[in-house]
């Protein structure tokens, strides 16, 4: 594994990472702006989004862009003329949305219902499911904070990072497009994440005391540990042979109160940063597998 190396900086918080088209994308939190870089660190705003914190993409099979759009619960499609309209009726579900991931049939899942601000013992967050007939339905309740999601290659499997739970847990997917049998992956702090062809996990986390991205086996083994020098947000694997770890940090304190961090980096210097390596296994399963 090579030493990673600063593709881009000058961001505020860049989060939902998705190697798509030749690019990698983000959702740079705090300045309502959908990015993407080039594997040279060329930079291009794609769009602005109406809406604040937070925001997360992905893309339909047959290849419009949806944005979730947290604060206001929509779901934004991206028109051919590059405007975002609503893609689907989401006032029957709770709270606020967070991220977003699309399996290789189409499903979407949404999750989100928390506010940002850890309640011991209080898990409020929910996994909801849209299938392409456009049906809405709740599929996972007792999230405790949702974060990130993959799905495996085969369609088989949902992986949630369930941050304030300090866990991965993955859920069987049903024929319908449900979740069941839900279990603990692995019991480590994460965020966005991706997956390999190999089954792991790759999240950001703080491991042994230190900010890294770390790559996990289903049950929890950590098979590789990439050093950070600020905290991790999400990662993606993409690149021409999908070897390519791109990684998104920003000077988070994990010593200091959440919405204290969330003022500092959304109101102060941009610390925001990609950081790129070159990894074994290549990427595999949803999102980034296009």
């Amino acid at each position: 594994m090579s030493e990673p190396r600063v593709l881009a900086t000058d961001l505020v918080i860049g989060e939902s990472a998705r190697w798509h088209d030749g690019r990698l994308w983000l959702s740079n939190w705090g300045a309502q702006e959908i990015l993407t870089f080039d594997l040279e660190g060329h930079r291009e705003v794609v769009t602005q989004v109406p809406t604040t914190i937070p925001f997360s993409i992905d893309w339909l099979p047959d290849g419009p862009l949806l944005v979730a759009a947290g604060p206001e619960q929509r779901l934004l499609r991206q028109e051919p003329d590059g405007s975002l309209v609503d893609h689907a009726d989401l006032s029957g579900l709770p709270g606020g949305l967070n991220e977003i991931v699309i399996d290789g049939r189409g499903t979407i899942y949404l999750n989100g219902g928390s506010d940002f601000k850890p309640d011991e013992g209080v898990a409020p967050g929910f996994i909801a499911a849209i299938t392409s007939d456009g049906a809405v339905r709740q599929v996972a309740d007792g999230i405790a904070f949702p974060n990130g999601m993959a799905v495996t290659e085969d369609n088989s499997t949902l992986i949630i990072a369930e941050s304030f739970a300090s866990k991965l847990t993955a859920f069987d997917i049903t024929e319908d497009g449900g979740l069941d049998n839900r279990r603990t992956f692995a019991p480590v702090l994460a965020d966005g994440i991706c997956m390999d062809a190999e089954g792991a996990v790759w999240t950001p986390s703080w491991y042994e005391n230190e900010s890294c991205c770390v790559r996990v086996a289903d049950g929890g083994e950590v098979l590789d540990r990439i050093p950070l020098e600020h905290s991790g947000f999400a990662c993606a694997l993409g690149g021409d042979e999908g070897r390519t770890l791109f990684m998104l940090t920003a000077d988070w304190h994990m010593d200091e109160d959440f919405m204290d961090n969330l003022q500092r980096l959304t109101t102060g210097p941009r610390t925001g940063r990609v950081l790129t390596t070159t990894v074994s296994v290549p990427s595999a399963g949803w999102p980034n597998h296009r």
